[in-house]
């Protein structure tokens, strides 16, 4: 790694920490500080069965009865060590109902990312490569219709064919492998179709160009074409459309899970939701900018590697 490298990342990180801070401080004044104060409302209401000295504690935990900059800085410097509060209608600690969800969701936005790329590449290979007699021009399409069709009626037709007709899973075992991995077709293949277009746009500008021209003519097959020289720098854009779809996953993720009966991060916030825990659901934003940031982050440390270009633009931008 050269000192250009390290400054460029370094610079990146401090934007990247900037804009979390920045995204939890709107989240706290949009959930906490807007008028009519929504935690002291849910605790007063009779219905919820919080005593007096229970709501004492809350108001004195969240800072309710200091002033707004207080309860901000004092709910920062919880987020920051990790400690995202304290759930109002179970009484435990926030980190730990998010804790005991959250794996399942990684684990199906994981997989679904990795059935995306996979296809999205599978897709945008067969498009270069595939004899026309097999349906070369017919895969074009595909990406139009993968996003053509929502995940959850692409999640129902799996469980009924899949679960409901071959009996290959079941459903009452919804953290099993198998019903994992058809939860992660249901919600990758509609995003594996912008990488798929992006790439097949990319795949036939670089095959148009001078250098792949020349390739050919010295005898070097379409495979080791492809791979050697096409997939590389059309792979750019491929990564910043993937950064992009984190939050296509995590949106996704909260319906797969619900018609697989999964329970992770959808779960956890429908039933937040029902129950006004609002604690909880500015822990769950707040994670899920922190997620999209990092995520985009990392992208932009990957973008130097695979094409140094954007080390040397990012330093001339930064000293005119």
């Amino acid at each position: 790694m050269t000192r250009g490298y390290g400054i460029y990342a370094l610079r990146r990180v401090v934007q990247a920490a900037v804009v979390i801070l920045l995204a939890y401080v709107f989240t706290f004044v949009v959930i906490s500080v807007l008028p009519g104060d929504p935690v002291t409302n849910t605790l007063r209401n009779p219905q919820n069965g919080f005593t007096e000295e229970e709501i004492t504690r809350i108001v004195s935990y969240y800072g309710l009865d200091r002033p707004v900059y207080v309860q901000l800085w004092e709910s920062l410097s919880r987020f920051v060590t990790g400690d995202l509060g304290i759930s109002l209608r179970s009484g435990l600690p926030v980190s730990r109902l998010v804790g005991e969800v959250l794996p399942s969701t990684v684990v199906l936005a994981l997989s679904a990312l990795a059935v995306a790329v996979l296809l999205a590449f599978a897709v945008a290979f067969g498009t270069r490569y595939l004899p026309a007699r097999y349906g070369q021009g017919l895969l074009r399409a595909f990406p139009s219709l993968f996003l053509s069709v929502p995940n959850y009626v692409i999640g129902l037709l799996l469980i009924n064919v899949f679960a409901f007709q071959l009996g290959l899973f079941r459903v009452i075992d919804a953290e099993a492998a198998l019903p994992t991995f058809f939860a992660a077709v249901a919600l990758g293949i509609p995003v594996s179709a912008r990488v798929a277009e992006v790439l097949i746009a990319n795949l036939d500008h670089e095959a148009g160009q001078e250098y792949a021209a020349v390739a050919r003519s010295r005898g070097l097959g379409q495979t080791r074409l492809f791979f050697r020289h096409l997939l590389k720098p059309s792979s750019l854009p491929v990564v910043t459309v993937i950064a992009l779809t984190v939050g296509e996953l995590l949106g996704g993720a909260v319906i797969t899970e619900k018609i697989f009966g999964r329970t992770g991060i959808g779960s956890l916030v429908e039933r937040s939701v029902t129950t006004q825990d609002l604690p909880v659901l500015q822990a769950v934003v707040a994670l899920a900018a922190v997620v999209f940031v990092v995520v985009n982050l990392l992208a932009d440390l990957v973008y130097p590697l695979l094409d140094p270009r954007v080390r040397t633009r990012d330093k001339e931008a930064a000293t005119s």
